[in-house]
């Protein structure tokens, strides 16, 4: 029983943290570091990552097989090798909040498989899981290019910063998959796991769909901010906040030349004041 509330404890772990970024203190380490520091900032990105853990979690819980884990997590990792290198490389970018937005989505949808969903509520068979896991694959790398892309990367030696990071990923993601190994192998043998393996993946499904709308409320946050009713000072410096994970630099208040307004009834009052 002791397995099942680990397992419990761990999906409900994106119920209470925020969504994973680049923070201004690991963008000042960069500057110090060097390689070793992107390496070590991958592994950490990867080990805090809940929607790539999550995931992970979901290709690995039915497979009994270490052929099997070798050939799927293969699959998985080739495919975020290949966007993170290519698309930071080649500077493509695209909101990050909307990338992870979708990596939310690979969560649910692996728990769904994993339900039997498809032929159950569907009526046809699972699309092919080994493609599956390589095209979210390339969707995961792709969404840890847009996190790397948040750093000050610079020119010279880009290459290496691109490849020490994904080194990093990989060496964080065996640790996370050696633990996921460990926990799921026990819990395996116990009465426990069949009586109780379907209530884990609702809750996988369920952190799915968590992660989804906490994504999708940032990019509203960040992109129709007007259109929340808070008050006009606790919105801006919830924005500066925003900011600070976004950009590859800090910002301070006032930078742009506007200062915020101190309440709500100081914005209500500049509003009438306006012809």
């Amino acid at each position: 029983m002791k397995f099942v509330v680990l397992l419990l404890a761990s999906l409900l772990l994106p119920l209470t943290a925020a969504a994973h970024g680049i923070s201004d203190d690991h963008k000042q380490g960069i500057l110090a570091g060097g390689n070793l520091e992107y390496l070590r900032l991958g592994a950490i990105h990867m080990l805090t990552g809940y929607d790539h853990l999550l995931f992970l979690l979901g290709v690995m819980f039915f497979l009994t097989r270490f052929g099997d884990i070798v050939k799927f997590i293969t699959a998985f990792t080739l495919g975020h090798c290949v966007t993170l290198v290519f698309a930071t490389l080649c500077h493509i970018r695209a909101d990050f909040y909307l990338i992870d937005a979708v990596i939310a989505l690979t969560v649910c949808y692996k728990a769904f498989d994993n339900l039997d969903g498809f032929k159950q509520y569907l009526g046809f068979e699972a699309p092919n899981l080994l493609g599956a896991v390589t095209l979210f694959g390339l969707i995961h790398g792709f969404g840890l290019s847009t996190r790397l892309q948040q750093l000050p990367l610079g020119h010279d030696g880009l290459v290496l910063r691109i490849l020490s990071f994904n080194v990093g990923v990989e060496v964080g993601q065996i640790l996370a998959l050696a633990g996921m190994w460990v926990f799921l192998a026990g819990w395996r043998k116990t009465a426990s796991f069949a009586k109780f393996s379907k209530v884990a993946n609702l809750l996988l499904m369920f952190a799915g769909g968590l992660l989804l709308l906490m994504q999708l409320h940032g990019y509203q946050h960040a992109h129709f901010s007007d259109d929340f009713p808070l008050n006009k000072d606790e919105h801006y410096h919830l924005h500066q906040d925003m900011n600070r994970s976004r950009d590859p630099g800090p910002k301070q208040p006032g930078a742009t030349g506007e200062t915020p307004p101190q309440n709500q009834s100081e914005s209500q009052t500049q509003k009438q004041k306006q012809p």
